[in-house]
């Protein structure tokens, strides 16, 4: 059996994926990575060869790991900024609830108070299912299936339920105790640093490759590592970087060893 080009092939599989997006309409970040790649055909030469000498005769795992470079461009530095400051406005979000809510927690037991001891009373629920009864109002499976078995706990008396200012307090410290996960292998390794830069790119791009050696069938061996110099070649071309802003093999090397210790691991790269 022939071995194929390892430009060759690398480049049609880029040229099928932009001619699928492009018909399909779709991903057109994908294609503007898979573009500079072939802009960039002498510096891509090494890291083509590399991967057909450590993958080769497995070409579905060349095109699964040209694959995630393509992806990989959902992370880049943009992508990762915005996703960041996400996560910041969720961790405001949260800890604005459990402020907002401990203060209507306040209201409404000073209203049961005043309904008590004021002499008037508001025509307001005092009951938490007459609350989910009316909130799910407008949604059909719970008038079919849910309505009746709920209303028929009724024969329980009041004093066996929680108050609604009770439930708001439980909904007040489940904020305010939250803590905020990724909700990806992906995400966490892209935004898990405290500075962002070029770091968070790479390490989202070990990251897609870890989920690719993962279950049946295992689509990125094992045992595959490619070097810290077509590393550091992926991103410059990925990213369209410059001499003046690229980064070279030590910046990859520098990465990996942090990753590894940040995850108790042993071993060195390539």
């Amino acid at each position: 059996m022939t071995t194929p080009d390892p430009v060759q092939f690398c480049e049609a599989f880029l040229c099928s994926e932009i001619a699928y997006n492009t018909e399909n309409n779709i991903l057109p970040s994908e294609n503007a990575v898979a573009e500079r790649l072939l802009a960039r055909r002498l510096e891509m030469k090494p890291v083509y060869s590399e991967l057909q000498k450590k993958l080769a005769p497995d070409e579905r795992a060349i095109r699964v790991f040209l694959g995630v470079i393509l992806s990989a461009t959902f992370w880049n530095p943009e992508a990762i900024a915005e996703a960041r400051a996400g996560r910041a406005r969720l961790e405001a979000v949260n800890a604005e609830i459990a402020e907002k809510a401990g203060a209507l927690v306040s209201l409404i037991r000073e209203r049961e108070e005043l309904h008590n001891e004021s002499g008037f009373w508001s025509n307001t629920e005092y009951h938490p299912l007459n609350l989910v009864d009316r909130a799910g109002e407008d949604i059909y499976l719970y008038k079919s299936y849910v309505r009746e078995p709920l209303r028929a706990t009724r024969i329980y008396d009041f004093k066996y339920w929680p108050r609604i200012a009770d439930c708001i307090a439980v909904l007040a410290r489940d904020a305010e105790e939250a803590e905020i996960e990724a909700s990806d292998e992906i995400t966490e390794a892209a935004t898990s640093a405290t500075r962002r830069g070029l770091a968070d790119y790479a390490k989202a791009i070990f990251a897609g490759i870890e989920t690719r050696r993962e279950g049946l069938p295992i689509l990125i061996p094992l045992d595959f590592t490619l070097s810290d110099a077509s590393f550091a070649t992926l991103i410059n071309c990925s990213l369209d970087l410059g001499p003046d802003d690229g980064v070279g093999a030590d910046f990859v090397k520098g990465v990996r060893q942090r990753e590894r210790n940040r995850k108790g691991q042993n071993g060195s790269s390539e």
